[in-house]
């Protein structure tokens, strides 16, 4: 069995001894995208992909793009390429994702493109940089906003074995992490499928009802059709108070402190509840500056900007509550007319999603949900007897699925953190391949 020797990196403490520790820089140059001026010759088509943080995945792999950059503007830019096998690091907001590419490309500023030289196996450069992602992504979180520079790059320390056996631990990782990545595949698509499954038993709830009905009618809503005949189509804005806070009245990020009353933002929503150990807190001058969106137990809410749509209703809620710009509050007006959960589960439903997607037809920028907008949306209601059967059905229904995604989750979770730990191992030098 070979031996270990001791390093002076801190991290990595002991390595085979015919390994060597080294930088980045003896190893790579680094060479950082951009974006040309008013995005000219960026399109949906080109001569060569341009990358963004969004084409990346979980798979290190660069194999579908959403943008292309033409000739012309590589040219009139005087931008050089990035070539085959180039390793493609996010520095700026979400550091840490990464990826290899297999042709040439280009990137937007956010990127750096980390391109091997002959001393160090490309894919062996992938998975190394792989293993120390989430600590460059924490060394970046240091910054108002995340970002890795060049200096903090180049000076990576790398460790390095012989070109023979990069190329087997290439290889051998390769085929382990292609057979891994399959199976976190089929338990991505298992719970997508239960995902759909559940939208569509809330959906035929909401619309429908869980009783057989003998007689419906035409609604001449799009987004609806026909619903049973003792049902009501309602105008939320007519049956609901819906309150937003208004901008952000001058609130910023550096007056969150570590205690005060709660600010429930969009992060802190999770599978309908409010995460409150997620919640930032602000001032109980900020809090008591807008009464109107001061929460209390059973309130709705849903996201209107950043990823919108997202649904809960508050449980357990804090003495002090209130909400920042992109969350909006929604009530009833009176009681006995709808239930909170009812409309939890229309907003949850192909109902709410039909209609968004109609208001938003040939909306090419970036959509929000706005408050007068929203105010407007049409949903099918029946009597409040109706919905308590509704939601006590549509809660079991939801909470068995939830019960089984949660399972899968976990074993993706399991197979993501024993992924990470095989890279780990075997490029640090901790496992061998020919241990075997």
């Amino acid at each position: 069995m070979e031996e270990y020797k001791e390093t002076n990196d801190q991290i990595l403490k002991k390595i085979p001894s015919k390994w060597i520790i080294t930088k980045l820089k003896y190893v790579s140059a680094l060479k950082t995208g951009g974006t040309p001026p008013d995005k000219f010759g960026i399109s949906n088509e080109g001569d060569y992909p341009w990358i963004t943080a969004q084409d990346m995945n979980d798979n290190l792999q660069i194999n579908n793009f959403s943008q292309f950059i033409s000739k012309e503007a590589i040219n009139k830019c005087n931008y050089k390429l990035f070539p085959k096998d180039s390793v493609l690091l996010v520095c700026i907001a979400s550091v840490g994702k990464l990826g290899i590419v297999n042709n040439y490309s280009y990137a937007n500023q956010q990127i750096t493109a980390i391109i091997p030289n002959y001393m160090i196996n490309p894919k062996y450069l992938l998975y190394y940089i792989d293993a120390y992602s989430e600590k460059i992504s924490k060394d970046a979180s240091s910054n108002v906003v995340p970002i890795i520079n060049s200096k903090y790059l180049n000076n990576l320390t790398i460790c390095l074995p012989t070109k023979y056996e990069q190329n087997q631990i290439a290889d051998f990782l390769d085929d382990k992490i292609e057979k891994i990545d399959k199976i976190l595949k089929n338990l991505n698509k298992q719970i997508e499928i239960l995902n759909n499954y559940k939208k569509s038993i809330i959906t035929e709830a909401v619309t429908k009802g869980i009783e057989k009905k003998e007689e419906y009618y035409s609604t001449g809503i799009e987004w609806i059709k026909s619903i049973p005949k003792n049902w009501s189509i309602k105008r939320i804005i007519n049956i609901s108070y819906l309150k937003g806070r208004i901008g952000w009245q001058g609130l910023t990020t550096d007056e969150y402190i570590e205690e005060g009353p709660f600010l429930v933002t969009g992060v802190d929503f999770n599978n309908g509840n409010i995460d409150w150990k997620n919640c930032v807190h602000v001032s109980d001058w900020r809090y008591e500056q807008a009464p109107e969106i001061q929460l209390k137990d059973n309130d709705l809410l849903i996201t209107k900007d950043g990823t919108v749509g997202k649904v809960a209703i508050t449980q357990n809620t804090p003495n002090k509550v209130t909400l920042n710009s992109g969350v909006l509050l929604i009530r009833p007006i009176e009681d006995n007319v709808y239930e909170n959960r009812f409309l939890y589960y229309v907003l949850l439903s192909d109902e709410f999603w039909k209609w968004f997607d109609y208001i938003n037809s040939g909306n090419t920028t970036i959509i929000h949900l706005y408050q007068n907008v929203f105010a407007k949306f049409k949903f099918a209601l029946p009597n409040i007897t109706e919905q308590k059967k509704i939601i006590n059905c549509l809660d079991e229904k939801c909470s068995n699925i939830d019960k089984t995604i949660q399972i899968k989750q976990k074993q993706i979770d399991k197979l993501e953190n024993y992924k990470k730990s095989l890279i780990y191992e075997y490029v640090t030098g901790k496992k061998r391949v020919k241990e075997e």
